[in-house]
């Protein structure tokens, strides 16, 4: 797990299993403000996302352990993790993908091929825009 503490624009839990990936985020959020965590698998990103509590949740779908969409429906059992916004950043672009996870909870749907990282701060930045309406 690494961790940036930014006292700013929100609390990011990033929960990818590529590395690389993973780390091209958190520096990009960091540096943009953002309080960053990075979880490797599904089944430590759940822990962290009970334990943290964060804004938003950047989920892959498929990782060891646990993939993205069992994360979600864990998240479905707790009342309390509702207000989290999950983006699920991904190359699985099937369409049984996005019916589990809107099945699931309400989420935004993101292709990591299709977006740049400055894009995906602005969703972010979009969602927490309606989240503290």
């Amino acid at each position: 797990m690494n961790q940036r503490n930014n006292k700013g624009k929100g609390k990011i839990l990033i929960i990818e299993d590529d590395k690389f990936i993973g780390e091209i985020y958190v520096t990009k959020l960091a540096a943009e403000g953002f309080d960053v965590s990075l979880a490797e698998d599904g089944e430590e990103g759940l822990e962290m996302i009970k334990s943290e509590m964060p804004d938003v949740v950047l989920l892959d779908v498929l990782m060891p352990k646990m993939d993205g969409l069992e994360v979600l429906e864990e998240m479905k059992k707790i009342p309390e993790l509702d207000t989290i916004k999950v983006i699920m950043l991904t190359n699985a672009n099937e369409e049984e993908f996005v019916k589990r996870a809107n099945a699931a909870r309400k989420v935004e749907y993101l292709l990591k091929s299709g977006h740049t990282p400055g894009e995906v701060v602005e969703k972010i930045e979009d969602l927490l825009k309606e989240k503290n309406k």
